[in-house]
């Protein structure tokens, strides 16, 4: 049977060493029995398959917009590869964007590079992971500043639909709750639960505990 591109993503991530098993203590103290370190990308093979993994998801959902924003410093290349495939793949012309770290005061200027947004402009902001919702929300005040666009979503790669320190919400579900932004993952901790039980990829002696981390710390 044919992978989806969802399952071909779960296993691309463990072929990276993207995604990993075992026990790791993250930032946050919690013990987790699977670490996400999107930093093992760094190849132009592997970007270019993030492209094409970013741009079906983009497809899948429909999702309508005009340019795709990509918040320095690792949204950058993501954005970029997601615009590439978008039209090779999917016949879709995004613009593209990327923000400054400090706005430039000489030559061309501004807050960022590419794309110069427009008033009524549609963006979809592409992200690598969600922890906390930071990089969104310091790139809302930018592109405010910019121009008055409509935000269609934000898409990042991973939704570990995992509780916030501090609410019973995740990360995307607060960013829905404070900005009515809906965030669009490639898989969720759902899909990479499914994909040991599958066969997709192997990791059936870590099931007991990545169910367990679930019910103690998911949300749905």
């Amino acid at each position: 049977m044919a992978l989806t591109y969802k399952q071909q993503f779960i296993r691309f991530m463990v072929e990276s060493g993207v995604l990993k098993f075992g026990t790791f203590t993250l930032k946050s103290g919690r013990v987790a029995p699977y670490f996400i370190n999107t930093g093992n990308y760094k190849t132009g093979k592997q970007l270019a398959k993030l492209g094409e993994y970013y741009a079906a998801c983009i497809a899948e959902h429909a999702i309508e917009a005009d340019t795709l924003v990509g918040p320095a410093y690792k949204g950058i290349p993501l954005a970029v590869a997601a615009a590439v495939a978008s039209w090779n793949n999917h016949g879709t012309d995004f613009n593209y964007c990327f923000d400054r770290k400090e706005a430039k005061d000489h030559g061309e200027g501004g807050l960022f590079v590419g794309r110069q947004l427009e008033d009524g402009e549609r963006v979809l902001i592409v992200e690598d992971v969600m922890t906390s919702g930071k990089a969104l929300r310091e790139i809302l005040p930018k592109l405010e500043a910019q121009a008055k666009v409509t935000v269609a979503g934000m898409i990042i790669s991973v939704d570990r639909m995992e509780k916030g320190l501090t609410s019973d919400l995740s990360a995307v579900q607060e960013v829905y709750r404070d900005f009515g932004i809906k965030v669009y993952s490639i898989v969720t901790m759902a899909d990479i639960i499914a994909a040991i039980e599958d066969g997709v990829i192997e990791g059936r002696e870590h099931l007991e505990a990545m169910k367990a981390y679930r019910a103690t710390y998911g949300v749905n």
